[in-house]
């Protein structure tokens, strides 16, 4: 073999995989984006929250802390079982409980009927984070990053703990704020 043959059959050798590969993802975009690991379903595009969105009772705020919200129009039965559920899965994060928060976001301000100091009680005050809520499930438990973003959602029927324990343990594994 000759000196050129054998520099285009290295050059080709090295340069081949990167043009294929990248031919396949323009080509195929949806092929990357199909399956997830996650069980919530992802906020899209993510609702970025400022301290004039939410009107928080105390002191908490949604800075540097994930945050478990149930938001829903009043508290009622389903209201009462879902703080519950947050409560349950706070529990059982164990060790990195204290990277967690638990609030509940009602539109008219009640409150559940089990008294839990712990639980962060708000109301939204803004329209645009009202409208951007709307386009999902009402009574749906979401996932508020440490920015402040709605991240994930869980829809009210059939919840399971499991599920979203298993999503926020691969979130504080990974997570390198909050």
């Amino acid at each position: 073999m000759t000196v050129k043959k054998e520099f285009w059959a290295l050059l080709g050798l090295f340069i081949l995989p990167i043009a294929l590969g990248t031919l396949f993802f323009y080509l195929n975009p949806s092929y990357f984006t199909k399956s997830t690991i996650n069980y919530g379903e992802l906020v899209r595009p993510v609702i970025a929250t400022d301290a004039s969105d939410i009107e928080i009772e105390g002191d908490a705020s949604l800075d540097g802390i994930w945050t478990i919200v149930y938001v829903a129009s009043s508290c009622d039965s389903v209201c009462d079982k879902a703080v519950a559920d947050i409560k349950t899965i706070r529990t059982l994060i164990n060790m990195d409980m204290r990277r967690i928060q638990r609030m509940l976001i009602t539109k008219d301000g009640s409150s559940p009927k089990i008294i839990d100091e712990n639980l962060i009680k708000a109301k939204i005050i803004s329209e645009r984070l009202t409208n951007s809520l709307s386009k999902f499930p009402e009574n749906a438990i979401y996932l508020i990053d440490p920015i402040g973003n709605f991240m994930l959602y869980y829809k009210p029927q059939g919840i399971n703990i499991k599920f979203v324990l298993n999503d926020l343990k691969r979130l504080l594994k990974y997570s390198r704020i909050g």
